[in-house]
């Protein structure tokens, strides 16, 4: 990953951690969920692609993918110059960012504790 892309990372990073509050469920198995619910689908709506909202979870990503994809687009101009192929793999590298931050990076104890 090259020093740009790791830049409009933390970038993205940055926006999350501060206006998303979707990032505070308290286990893994929700934040891994959610983390890769909600930003493959910004990745599809990042790259017009269709999205299946069947279920009431589906729509509930949906709602929260909407919001982080029109923030995006507002707020990083750099955006609109990417490939849908660049996209997604910027996409990817948020999602394992965000997923060291979220859940294996960590110190929150409460994630895995089985009594909580």
């Amino acid at each position: 990953m090259d020093n740009s892309m790791q830049q409009q990372i933390e970038q993205m990073i940055d926006y999350i951690m501060k206006k998303c509050l979707w990032q505070f469920h308290s286990r893994v198995w929700d934040r891994e969920r959610q983390n890769a619910q909600i930003l493959g689908t910004t990745t599809a709506l990042l790259c017009d692609e269709p999205v299946e909202l069947v279920t009431p979870e589906q729509r509930c990503y949906w709602a929260d993918a909407v919001c982080l994809a029109e923030a995006f687009r507002a707020r990083f101009a750099w955006l609109g110059q990417m490939s849908h192929d660049e996209i997604r793999g910027l996409m990817q590298g948020l999602h394992q960012r965000l997923d060291f931050l979220t859940i294996t990076g960590s110190l929150n104890a409460e994630l895995t504790d089985q009594h909580y």
